[in-house]
């Protein structure tokens, strides 16, 4: 695996892994704000020309040759081109993994009418094509794919891995001590939680904005505010000011629907609800997770916001904490819209590993991954948003919120959803029937194009290990199967199953896929020349 050295580190059970090597490169630098623009088109072509002579250092002279190239894209210049090469070199497979367009994501800065896109486009889709083998996220991708770049793409759905998945309550707890004081001490923030907390934790490190330990007993707070947690990379694909402008109309709806005037002071009613006074709609505490370009910019517009029951703080999380956020958090939102409408964002598939039911933002493909009123809900502005923060629909005529933690039955309606998606299929289940065989055909078409002095069948027969396929009067046998042992047609009855999965077989009559449950004088026929 190699990995740019920009970010955290990769998750311990990565780092514990002992089948998985990462190979660290080192970051392009960012480029300064003050450049002259004559220089960018030169910044344009240097940065991915240095970037391709490192890919191919690391992929040719430091790494072993392995069987298979797996590459995800974007990014695809240099990133394709150099695995390309890579793999000519090293005489292994290639096999792309699309997750979007990467001239999609440049079109957002440079327009789609650039030159730089145009090209960029170009190599994407030469270098696509000269793959062994396609992976793609959604059944819309691979549609695209097979019509305008004539690439045949098998779909494999991102899964969550095994460490997103709910918060125990200790697990909770102690995530929230961590966290406690960035929460309620942040740097220049007065709101509901920065006041009305006041001195929470300095007299006792056990009791949290959300938890308190009595003993060995650990009790959620009855108060506490609705915890919503949202990852973003702070691109412009991404609209965070949706999310602020939503925050401010619950804030202001909620007021109303309590007939409260703008002469309650904000800092009584802050410190009514942390003394325990119970109101039917909760104080909403946003966590932002995550770094980039913008970041700032809406940092400072948070900061300019006077909202009486709404709060936000952004953070960076280590691989190991934002997890345990995710399964600890009431509600997610995802405001990834897609350069190319074709892609799904993987911070929800997370979220689902999690339980956490997740507001998104709608966009074409997106209700392949969220089922609305199942596991989530969908908006296409702040307004909508801010009405999914308070109910779901006139047909449920449910309050989302009110009446939290306990008493909002259309959240936990939301959460079982979110539980069940989750827990529907993880990584193992996805690779073995999607991505395994792909990748097993890429390998062997591969070998096969390699050795053109060996029968096809000779040679599949020698990579399976069992010479025994090879008989004196049935030509061959060879296949990729969910079997390790030699199959003896002889032994087979006619009426007889070979019960097992045939992936693929090339035979003396060509190649033949997905073959399913064979009798034995089927399976004989295949074989015999």
């Amino acid at each position: 695996m190699l990995n740019n050295c920009a970010g955290s580190d990769p998750h311990t059970a990565v780092l514990e892994n002992q089948s998985i090597h990462i190979h660290k490169m080192t970051q392009w630098p960012t480029t300064s704000r003050n450049l002259p623009k004559i220089l960018l088109p030169f910044m344009l072509l240097l940065k991915p020309l240095i970037q391709f002579f490192m890919l191919l250092w690391f992929l040719c002279v430091k790494i072993p040759s392995p069987d298979v190239f797996l590459v995800q894209n974007p990014p695809s210049v240099p990133t394709l081109v150099a695995v390309k090469w890579a793999s000519w070199l090293k005489h292994s497979a290639f096999v792309v993994d699309w997750h979007n367009f990467g001239y999609t994501l440049l079109g957002l800065s440079l327009g789609r009418s650039s030159r730089f896109v145009a090209a960029y486009r170009w190599f994407e889709k030469h270098y696509g094509k000269l793959a062994n083998g396609s992976l793609c996220v959604t059944k819309a991708m691979q549609h695209e794919l097979a019509q305008n770049w004539g690439i045949k793409a098998t779909v494999l759905y991102d899964q969550p891995p095994e460490f997103f998945h709910p918060a125990s309550l200790e697990e909770k707890h102690k995530l929230f001590c961590r966290l406690n004081n960035d929460l309620i001490h942040p740097h220049g923030i007065r709101d509901c939680v920065s006041v009305g907390t006041n001195g929470l934790g300095r007299k006792d490190p056990n009791e949290t904005l959300f938890s308190i330990q009595v003993g060995s007993d650990i009790f959620l707070k009855p108060n506490r505010p609705a915890l919503v947690v949202s990852s973003t990379s702070w691109t412009p694909d991404e609209d965070f000011g949706m999310l602020l402008e939503a925050a401010v109309m619950y804030d202001r709806r909620v007021a109303a629907i309590l007939n409260e005037d703008d002469s309650t002071e904000e800092e009584v009613l802050w410190k009514d609800i942390c003394s325990g006074k119970q109101y039917l709609y909760p104080w909403l505490l946003f966590i932002i997770t995550g770094k980039g370009p913008e970041r700032e910019k809406y940092e400072e517009q948070i900061r300019r916001l006077h909202l009486k029951r709404v709060a936000f703080r952004t953070m960076w999380l280590s691989a190991e904490d934002y997890p345990l956020l995710l399964g600890s958090a009431d509600l997610g939102v995802c405001l990834h819209t897609s350069s190319s409408g074709l892609d799904l964002p993987m911070k929800v598939v997370d979220m689902f590993g999690c339980g956490l039911p997740v507001c998104a933002v709608s966009f074409s493909c997106i209700k392949e991954l969220v089922k609305v009123e199942q596991n989530g809900l969908l908006f296409s502005s702040s307004s909508e948003l801010a009405e999914e923060l308070l109910k779901l629909d006139t047909v449920l005529s449910e309050m989302l919120f009110k009446g939290f933690p306990d008493g909002c039955d259309a959240l936990k309606s939301l959460r079982d959803g979110a539980l069940e998606t989750g827990s529907s299929a993880r990584w193992a289940t996805e690779w073995e029937e999607h991505a395994k065989p792909l990748i097993s055909e890429a390998r062997l078409s591969l070998s096969l194009s390699h050795r053109p002095g060996k029968q096809p069948w000779e040679y599949i027969a020698q990579l399976c290990g069992n010479p025994q396929f090879l008989t004196s009067d049935v030509r061959l046998v060879g296949c990729w199967i969910n079997l390790n042992f030699p199959i003896d047609l002889h032994s087979l009855s006619g009426q007889e199953n070979v019960n097992c999965r045939i992936f693929g077989v090339y035979t003396p009559r060509g190649y033949l896929e997905e073959l399913q449950l064979m009798s034995g004088e089927n399976l004989r026929q295949l074989f015999v020349h």
